[in-house]
């Protein structure tokens, strides 16, 4: 049937009509605003959203109820008085449209940011199966930000939502936040929302933003680089090359086949799988951005003597799980423990003489994914002896999908995360912030003097809430420990936080020298990391009569002996030693060659210091180093000393600056 030229437009106009209708906005929330989340009390409260232009927009809640007009361009604000702790209650956010959250506490929001130490979750920490199952915390609530970077400030995350502290939600969220608001919530009797904002391997600088760098020449050419970083280009980019590689990524693992490991079989045919090189991530072989499962096959040999006795694997560090087949015997497995040795003894009659199949099952969740072994730790022992492994496998992809950033690096320009996952939550309403970065930055630690407290101030100005608390967490004790006196990047680093923490307002820092891990970046010890920062916050922020760390605070030098007082000593210094040995001090004379100095405590809060190679000292350095694995200085509340220098000579790290 033919309509007639005259009814065309009125067909045309009324579908441009229901059109319009149907992209009429509906009131909408970011996604940190939603049901079983926590607002901050005794502040202004702000609510904020997005509508249709010049819609009136009501938020009702606990009592108040404040109205807002959407601007131009759809954006409203609400703004209630301050609250006290309480609740649960229920928020009404109606417009066209009405929305009900439900489950709302008051009480403080701490914003907890950083690394891969603050990113690392409870599953990882130690005694994780333990802490998990006690964590019922109704009163505590967790929100994490997705990992997402962006060239302009976004205003709202693509997914996340607010659960409650339980065993349920815990084991994947940041065990650094769940242990600092379990501890506070001994002292402090409010509900805690904490809001997870981190990604591993960042530098401060990714985390600033573009007016927070402003007038920092290093920068320039980055902040202009923003302009034309086309990211949906990018993205679409890197995921051609890896399909190319790749071809069409299976949905489910095809190695399975309900429970049984059909891709381990020693009879299954290998021969059309791909070879990449191990040990080493599969990103560096290529597959960059690819998360999920790869399986991996390789084959030894062994004589009758070595069959006749146990054979142990040796497979060093797999990023993140694993399950590893013996001829089709599974011998052992690891979930998401990325930084455990695996380490797996293989039972006498498993193996058989000449040919062996080994299949190792790879699944990886986020970032990198494989084997992180180096070759020294990539080996079968038998009786006799060690069978390397290293060498080219055979492997094929049993299930893949590609990481939301594609593998994109978030330290390929300036600001990206704070436009990313710092942007989007802006501006809710805060207590203040925990901070746990600087891993990255300490090749460049005399520039981290001012990127740090830059930033700080920067997150001030954008939350708009003064001077809000920010606490942070000094580098832990890593790599080799050295005999002598060295010079060192990550000293510098801690050294910058130091700093920061004298001259910048609000601020506190958890000193954790003595918790590292001189073989692991990322120290399973997180329950004391976030005991420390709550201690800090105990004495910064809730005004509570407890100590942080010791700090320098003056050194008096009379001919030959030199004594050095600290303050926040609580009730005096002490040290952990049966003998009372102070160990990490080291004296210097003009020449600037440091010994280590013999040091006892005086008083309460005073180390007197005498080294025989230096008869006219003239600087004092303290753990002054990238490992200083035996410091053993503490004050009454079981807190370390913090380490320092007293000289001002330049370091290693005073020329280096970041390059893009």
């Amino acid at each position: 049937m033919k309509l007639k030229k005259s009814v065309l437009p009125q067909i045309l106009l009324f579908a441009l009509l229901l059109m319009a209708a149907s992209v009429s906005a509906h009131v909408k929330l970011p996604k940190v605003l939603a049901s079983n989340m926590v607002v901050q009390r005794n502040a202004p409260v702000t609510i904020w959203g997005w509508s249709d232009r010049n819609e009136v927009v009501t938020v009702s809640f606990n009592g108040q109820v404040g109205k807002s007009k959407a601007n131009k361009k759809g954006k409203w604000q609400v703004v209630l008085k301050d609250m006290k702790a309480g609740g649960p209650f229920q928020m009404t956010i109606k417009g066209k449209n009405t929305i009900v959250l439900q489950n709302i506490l008051i009480g403080d929001v701490w914003v907890c940011s950083g690394q891969s130490n603050m990113e690392m979750s409870v599953r990882n920490s130690n005694d994780a199966e333990a802490e998990i199952a006690v964590a019922d915390y109704k009163n505590i609530r967790l929100f994490t930000v997705p990992r997402t970077i962006s060239a302009t400030p976004l205003s709202d995350v693509g997914e996340g939502e607010w659960s409650t502290c339980n065993s349920q939600h815990i084991a994947d969220f940041s065990a650094v936040a769940y242990y600092f608001a379990r501890r506070l919530q001994k002292d402090v009797d409010v509900p805690l929302g904490l809001v997870h904002t981190s990604w591993g391997g960042t530098g401060v600088e990714t985390w600033t933003s573009t007016a927070g760098l402003e007038g920092q020449e290093s920068f320039e050419e980055g902040i202009k680089s923003l302009k034309d970083f086309d990211l949906v280009k990018l993205k679409a980019e890197r995921r051609k090359k890896l399909l190319a590689i790749t071809g069409p990524l299976p949905k489910t693992d095809l190695g399975m086949k309900g429970d049984e490991a059909v891709w381990a079989n020693p009879t299954h045919d290998f021969s059309t799988w791909k070879t990449m090189e191990l040990p080493q991530h599969w990103e560096r072989a290529g597959l960059i951005g690819l998360n999920g499962v790869l399986w991996f096959q390789t084959e030894f040999e062994l004589d009758k003597e070595e069959t006749n006795k146990p054979l142990v694997l040796n497979l060093g560090r797999i990023d993140d799980s694993d399950d590893t087949y013996v001829n089709g015997t599974r011998v052992g497995g690891m979930i998401e423990k990325h930084d455990e040795l695996r380490v797996y003894p293989v039972k006498t009659g498993v193996a058989k003489v000449g040919k062996n199949i080994l299949v190792i099952r790879v699944e990886d969740i986020y970032k990198g994914g494989g084997f992180k072994a180096t070759e020294a730790e990539f080996f079968i022992k038998t009786s006799k002896r060690k069978i390397s492994l290293s060498g080219d496998w055979s492997y094929k992809i049993g299930k893949g999908v590609i990481e939301t950033c594609g593998g994109m690096n978030p330290n390929a320009l300036p600001s990206l995360l704070f436009n990313g996952m710092v942007s989007p939550i802006l501006p809710l309403s805060i207590k203040g912030a925990i901070w746990y970065q600087g891993e990255h930055n300490a090749g460049r630690a005399y520039e981290y003097r001012k990127l740090f407290p830059n930033m700080i101030q920067d997150w001030r100005t954008h939350f708009g809430q003064g001077d809000f608390p920010f606490l942070f967490v000094q580098l832990a004790n890593f790599k080799k420990a050295e005999s002598q006196p060295i010079e060192s990047d990550w000293a510098e680093l801690r050294e910058a936080q130091s700093m920061t923490l004298k001259n910048s307002l609000n601020t506190g820092m958890a000193v954790i020298i003595d918790i590292g891990d001189a073989e692991d970046i990322h120290p399973k010890n997180k329950q004391d990391v976030g005991r420390r920062l709550a201690m800090a916050a105990l004495k910064q922020v809730y005004g509570k009569e407890v100590s942080t760390s010791p700090q320098f605070e003056a050194i008096k030098i009379n001919k030959n002996v030199v004594r050095v007082r600290f303050n926040e000593t609580g009730k005096g210094l002490v040290v952990n030693d049966v003998y009372g040995y102070v160990k990490g001090f080291a004296v210097a004379g003009a020449d600037k060659k440091f010994y280590w100095a013999k040091a006892r405590i005086i008083g309460n809060d005073t180390i007197e210091l005498i080294c025989d190679k230096v008869t006219e000292p003239v600087a004092v350095r303290y753990a002054w180093a990238n490992n200083p694995h035996d410091v053993n200085l503490y004050n009454s509340e079981g807190l370390p000393a913090d380490p320092f220098r007293t000289d001002d000579w330049l370091g290693i790290t005073v020329d280096n600056i970041v390059k893009y």
